[in-house]
């Protein structure tokens, strides 16, 4: 049913029967995943059913506590769903906050609502940089220009008219419409947009996929090795029981269980602190990819400056008078409709005369003008290079010394026909100057991305002499280096754009977008800032997108984080979070695969032995317990702010593969010379088997903590007296031998004493001689 007044809208009655009937629109789509998803996809993943299946095989034999494996990994995974859903609750607290309202018009009062209390047949009002939530035909525009390149891929602006549909996705680029609901929910165009402009955008974390490549190597070795393993065994003369046990100690050794998932945790637990500092995190992955980031694109409005515009004077032009200026500028800005900062502020400055125009021309990012047309003539205002048809070198002049004291210039002209390609004679009037705010904490903020070797670089629509003035008062060096994108003709040599100039002014969008491809060129990460529609094709095309919650919703749409304060300092924050992630990871990861190695060793060597494998599944878990597990929680956690090596396998394996190497020679020594020669018996070979592990794990442990401090030194001294307590009063628990055997101290003492220097030599060795000379990627 349709409104039968289109200047009252609908009742509620008409409200409440279209949400009877179903005709209501559906919630902004959810940044972060279900609490049902969160469970499944935690507990069902390849590796959790390796253990359930390796468990079973352990229940057949009997031996029930060589089964605390699985308890181990239960325990790691209810860690990791409690911090996501604690995470989960936070960050959708704050997504809430951030979700764009739409003004409708209902019982002829305008009302604020979100995108879900949208009804078919409402009327909605729409402005520039709106994005649209529904499907709707235009009842009534000023100078409405839509881009649909979220549906058609192209990003060119299509005017639209009195009964023209818009589509949902599309957003707003310049003009003002009132427009009627005509598909919601499951009936719109695009039900659930955001999600897909975020699959096409999405952030690609390096780190995960680090590990996934690890995990799927894994995934082919660990059941084929497993087989071949078992297998021996069985040829060997080995009992069945024997052979499962020996099996299912070399698999679960292989799995790095919780590597992952503590990697998820990390970056899941940072979004919930960033949420609390008011930043939102719309994929997890862009954590770590803003630590990585060396070039920072800045928008000057909202980053450098508060975005808070203040009218200062007018400046008139030939025989105009500063009150007929005033009055000509004031009826065009508040005929246009504009709601930008610009327009704010010289509303705020005069009084509405109260001008009716017959045509509205609203402000273009890609014209850098707008315009209205009275009885009295045509105007337009905006940037004199945009407006007159040839330079003016006395206009120049004058515009490049109030650019150069730091002021906005917007240029006043009569005009002889109002056309988007052709303004025919221009008459100028004058000039309109404002000042824009430095924003508060703004050097300080910059000065410390200098400090981390991030480079900074201002890419603004405004004259770039103006832009260069207030970057160089935030403190941004090379500020001297300017270019005027408006005077440069095609072809474009971007590359060398981006190589020289630090500041670029009277950038139209689609010249932000190839400036951040030409750093991505150069083998940059690229991080962009923006709030305007004129920013989006920058803001998808950069590793990392940064909108501001005041900004349109359109940009907010897309970003990777949205300031919720519109406070660029907050990003200090999460620079510092990514960094905390990448480089904690990069430091337990080291110990999940120390593990993982020197399994894969063991069960390729004992592959070809008669012997039984060196371990029984119950004897790892102290091991993943004490110098694994529990440590990498706490250390994964723990600040850690320093610079990014952007080596990951490098810093894994300068601690990893000499560690393992270490391991798995220990063992053979324990197996060769106490086994074979000294003829000890399986309970004790296993027993200083798992004593060598557990030594080297702890060096490997001191190593990964380092620096050292209070915090780190207790956690190392707990879990090595939990280590030592489990052979002093659990060893039959654990399937362990008494270590107060005066023969048997004899042999593990001097081992113990060598682990140090051992593994020192050989990481040497591996670090200087090997590690040194491979291209880590």
């Amino acid at each position: 049913m349709t409104p039968t007044n289109l200047e009252t809208g609908l009742t509620n009655t008409d409200v409440q029967q279209r949400i009877a009937a179903g005709q209501q629109n559906d919630p902004a789509p959810s940044l972060t995943r279900s609490v049902k998803r969160i469970f499944s996809d935690n507990l069902l993943t390849w590796f959790n059913l390796i253990n359930v299946l390796l468990a079973a095989l352990v229940f057949f034999t009997g031996s029930y506590k060589n089964m605390l494996f699985l308890g181990v990994a239960f325990f790691n995974t209810a860690i990791g769903i409690f911090q996501e859903i604690r995470s989960k609750r936070q960050i959708d607290k704050m997504s809430f906050l951030s979700e764009a309202t739409y003004q409708l018009k209902r019982e002829g009062k305008l009302i604020r609502v979100h995108q879900d209390a949208i009804v078919k047949d409402d009327l909605i009002m729409l402005s520039r940089g709106d994005q649209l939530p529904v499907d709707a035909h235009i009842v009534s525009t000023q100078g409405l220009e839509v881009d649909e390149s979220q549906i058609t891929g192209e990003s060119t602006p299509i005017a639209k008219q009195v009964g023209d549909p818009l589509t949902s996705g599309s957003f707003l680029v310049s003009g003002q419409a009132v427009a009627q609901v005509t598909g919601v929910g499951r009936t719109s165009f695009i039900r659930e947009l955001s999600s897909e402009v975020k699959t096409e955008h999405a952030s690609h974390s390096q780190l995960l996929d680090t590990i996934n490549r690890i995990i799927k190597i894994l995934t082919i070795v660990i059941v084929p090795l497993g087989a071949a393993l078992f297998i021996s065994k069985m040829v060997n003369g080995n009992s069945l029981n024997a052979a499962i046990l020996g099996t299912v100690a070399g698999m679960v050794g292989m799995i790095p269980e919780g590597l992952v998932l503590l990697t998820s945790v990390s970056l899941a637990v940072s979004a919930m602190n960033l949420a609390r500092r008011h930043v939102l995190v719309r994929e997890l992955p862009a954590i770590e990819g803003l630590a990585r980031v060396d070039v920072l694109c800045l928008d000057k409005t909202g980053t450098i400056t508060s975005g808070k515009l203040k009218f200062d004077q007018v400046v008139p032009l030939g025989n105009t008078t500063s009150d007929d200026l005033q009055t000509v500028t004031s009826g065009l800005i508040h005929a246009i409709g504009d709601e930008n900062e610009t327009a704010t502020a010289l509303k705020d400055a005069w009084p509405n005369p109260n001008w009716t125009a017959s045509k509205v021309m609203p402000f273009s990012s890609a014209r850098k003008w707008s315009g209205a047309e009275f009885d009295t003539g045509a105007y337009v205002l905006g940037a004199p290079e945009f407006i007159l048809p040839e330079p003016d070198p006395e206009l120049q002049k004058r515009v490049h010394k109030y650019a150069s004291e730091g002021y906005r210039v917007l240029f006043v002209a009569r005009v002889s026909q109002l056309t988007a390609d052709d303004l025919g004679t221009v008459t100028p009037m004058g000039l309109v100057l404002i000042t824009d705010e430095l924003r508060e904490n703004a050097t300080n903020t910059f000065a410390y991305f200098a400090n981390q070797d991030v480079a900074l670089k201002v890419i603004s629509g405004d004259n770039p002499t103006t832009v260069a003035s207030i970057a160089s008062r935030a403190g941004i060096a090379g500020c001297e280096h300017l270019v005027d994108m408006s005077t440069l003709e095609a072809p474009i040599d971007y590359d060398h754009l981006a190589a020289t100039y630090t500041v670029f002014g009277r950038v139209t969008p689609t010249q932000k977008r190839e400036l951040v491809k030409a750093w991505q060129r150069a083998d940059h990460t690229v991080a962009m800032t923006g709030d305007g529609v004129n920013d989006i094709l920058a803001l998808r095309q950069a590793d990392c997108g940064i909108a501001m919650a005041s900004g349109s919703e359109a940009t907010k749409s897309i970003a990777d984080f949205v300031l919720i304060d519109s406070n660029f300092d907050a990003m200090l924050n999460v620079l510092n979070e990514g960094r905390r992630v990448v480089n904690n990871i990069e430091r337990v990861a080291a110990l999940y695969l120390i593990k993982t190695m020197y399994s894969v060793a063991l069960s390729l060597i004992f592959v070809f032995m008669a012997s039984s494998y060196p371990f029984q599944p119950i004897q790892l878990t102290p091991i993943s317990m004490f110098t694994v597990g529990i440590p990498s929680f706490f250390l994964a956690l723990e600040p850690n702010h320093e610079r990014l090596s952007g080596q990951f396998m490098k810093q894994v394996m300068v601690i990893a593969a000499p560690a393992a190497i270490c391991i798995v020679s220990y063992i053979m020594f324990v197996f060769l010379v106490g086994g074979v020669q000294l003829q000890m018996p399986y309970v004790q070979t296993s027993t200083l088997s798992v004593m060598m592990t557990g030594a080297v794990g702890f060096m490997a442990l001191l190593m990964c903590a380092r620096p050292l401090n209070r915090m780190k030194i207790g956690l190392v001294v707990i879990m090595l007296t939990c280590f030592i307590l489990v052979f002093v009063f659990l060893g039959h628990l654990f399937s362990l031998s008494s270590i107060f055997n005066f023969r048997l101290a004899m042999f593990y003492l001097p081992l113990l004493v060598s682990v140090y220097p051992f593994f020192y030599v050989v990481q040497e060795l591996l670090g200087k001689r090997l590690f040194s000379r491979i291209r880590w990627r």
